[in-house]
């Protein structure tokens, strides 16, 4: 593997906006000292896309890789090498957190350095013009949590400028180009649901809301799936929008939904409001 190589896949997964780990061996002892300075490049999908590292097994790699990227972190894993005469090896016999150990044909350490590169964390935001508070809360938070902002709204009222506003009423929002690593929250009050959703529904972004009544959210699930729209959009729509905080004021229903991006971020459950992904529905508050 050349440098040039290596520094290419790096700028593509970048350039794609999607997340990656480059692991290096930053210190090796015994027999296994030649592996100092190896690299590999684990993709978002836990893939060794480039390089790789010698007496490591690529699924120890690749277990490590995914949690720096949930993590968001960087880690040093020290690896022990043990020299079993005649083995298959490399071959995992044990991991913990922080260590690990693998039969090999030789005996050493290796201290391998994993680093996270991680896409910015983008929040984009459909409206419908005028005055929304949710909208105006949510572009406030989310650029307090460090989220880079995008309203896409031909005329918002907004006491805080977004990273980046686009509009264009006539605006493609395929165009976007979302990541995986993107949130959207939609606030389109009825009039353009059904086809704002279905244009998301051709990517994947992380996390997807619509901000409405559970009785509009159903009408809406209806008609997507009456357009074709594939299932798994459908049921993984968060609609009502938020996390079940017991939010009624627009900073408090801003700050559920809020929750319910970061949660999604590190992967974690927090409780959904009644009648969002598949959640036993209340009645609607309108």
């Amino acid at each position: 593997m050349s440098q040039a190589e290596f520094a290419r896949t790096m700028g593509t997964l970048a350039e794609k906006g999607e997340p990656f780990v480059v692991a290096t061996v930053v210190k090796a002892e015994g027999r296994s000292s030649g592996g100092t300075g190896s690299k590999a490049i684990v993709s978002g999908v836990g893939k060794v896309v480039c390089g790789g590292l010698e007496w490591l097994p690529d699924s120890a790699l690749v277990s490590y890789a995914k949690k720096a990227m949930r993590a968001g972190a960087p880690r040093t894993v020290k690896v022990y090498l043990d020299a079993v005469e005649g083995s298959a090896g490399p071959i995992v016999r044990s991991q913990t957190e922080q260590e690990i150990h693998v039969e090999a044909r030789v005996g050493g350490t290796m201290e391998v350095y994993i680093e996270p590169f991680l896409p910015a964390q983008r929040l984009v935001l459909v409206g419908q013009g005028g005055k929304d508070d949710i909208e105006d809360a949510l572009v406030r938070l989310a650029k307090g949590l460090d989220f880079e902002v995008v309203v896409v709204d031909h005329s918002p009222v907004l006491n805080e400028e977004p990273d980046r506003l686009i509009s264009d009423p006539s605006f493609d929002l395929s165009k976007l180009d979302l990541s995986p690593s993107d949130s959207v929250v939609v606030l389109t009050k009825g009039e353009r649901d059904v086809r704002v959703l279905q244009t998301l529904s051709q990517f994947r972004p992380r996390y997807v809301a619509l901000v409405a009544s559970t009785k509009r959210a159903e009408e809406d699930r209806a008609a997507l799936r009456k357009s074709g729209v594939a299932e798994a959009f459908v049921t993984s729509l968060r609609s009502p929008a938020g996390a079940d905080i017991g939010a009624v004021t627009p900073a408090e229903i801003a700050l559920s939904i809020m929750a319910e991006v970061v949660a999604e971020k590190y992967e974690k459950k927090v409780p959904a409001k009644a009648g969002a992904s598949g959640v036993p529905a209340a009645s609607p508050r309108g």
